[in-house]
């Protein structure tokens, strides 16, 4: 299939902001469809994901984008409809998935968006493209910690706090695919669910203090704060390992895991054509899949966003994009 056979409309519709705030200062807007520059190809949205770090930069001024209006989103799947020169990874008609690159190549709540080629893979051939769209971000983030920072081997004891949560119910199973021994925390409500992709024990944190009780563990997992990534050192079997999920690493925190003799480290999550084909095969293997915790066409952004503020649901809230 080639260009010519796809017709691209010159708009397009997207979800955008004119300043910061609750979910009510989202709204849809018209804007013109890009164009894919050298190496980058044009996607048709069919669904994108939301994350903590969205409705964390709709609410306030963060870090990394500058002052609204924008268009946030990063998770993609969807089809090819165009490529720019350079392009051989694919070709219009093909079926993709993909994070934008974290975090300024944001821009997927929208019916089209240009990356980079290698920020995406071939969709896998047994997920719909809601499913699809809740792995990127959440599992390159995982996959990243656990693989790529701490090689998790077989046999190793891996700590995953929030383990509910987007990111977390996916590294129990990219963690139980390493052959690891894996603990999570979470409410007691979400134990068995957390027992049914694959962890091994599951703690209350509302009951159990786990820097108590939880000893000899090889990676920690924790995407909640310094103080608490701090208390998770004290989990860590020497030349252990604390990745922390959000750029709060503190001078304490590293004094202490010098110390101790173990690591901690931030890691920002990177767009990747090869990690993207690992959790690609692995959802294709089984091993990987995951929870919608909602669905809920684009127009209806701001209903997901208040839900994901709650800061309460299990797995991932998705848009489905016409």
């Amino acid at each position: 299939m080639s260009d010519k056979d796809i017709t691209v409309p010159t708009t397009m519709k997207a979800i955008s902001q004119d300043v910061l705030g609750g979910p009510d200062v989202l709204h849809e807007v018209e804007l013109p469809v890009p164009q894919p520059g050298p190496s980058e190809i044009l996607v048709r949205v069919r669904a994108t994901a939301l994350n903590p770090t969205d409705w964390k930069h709709r609410a306030t001024q963060g870090m990394f984008l500058p002052a609204p209006p924008f268009v946030l989103g990063w998770d993609v799947s969807g089809e090819v409809v165009a490529v720019g020169f350079g392009v051989t990874l694919f070709q219009p008609g093909d079926e993709v998935f993909g994070m934008l690159p974290y975090p300024h190549g944001h821009g997927a709540a929208a019916q089209y968006v240009t990356a980079t080629a290698r920020a995406f893979a071939r969709k896998p051939a047994n997920l719909d493209h809601v499913q699809a769209a809740a792995l990127p971000l959440t599992s390159l983030t995982a996959y990243q910690a656990i693989v790529d920072t701490a090689n998790v081997r077989a046999g190793q004891r891996v700590l995953i706090h929030a383990a509910a949560g987007g990111v977390g119910h996916v590294a129990v199973q990219i963690a139980k695919a390493r052959g690891a021994y894996v603990i999570g925390t979470a409410s007691a409500a979400n134990h068995d669910f957390l027992r049914g992709i694959g962890a091994d024990e599951v703690l209350d944190y509302r009951t159990t203090d786990f820097a108590e009780t939880v000893r000899d563990i090889d990676m920690v997992l924790d995407p909640i704060d310094s103080e608490h990534a701090l208390r998770s050192l004290r989990t860590l079997r020497p030349g252990g390992i604390v990745v922390l999920i959000r750029p709060t690493t503190t001078d304490q925190l590293n004094t202490e895991a010098e110390r101790l003799r173990v690591r901690a480290v931030s890691l920002l999550v990177e767009a990747d054509h090869q990690g993207m084909n690992a959790i690609r095969e692995l959802a294709e293997s089984g091993a990987l899949r995951p929870t919608i915790a909602g669905a809920f066409p684009l127009a209806d952004a701001a209903k997901a966003h208040a839900l994901g503020d709650t800061g309460r649901t299990v797995g991932k809230l998705v848009l489905t994009v016409d």
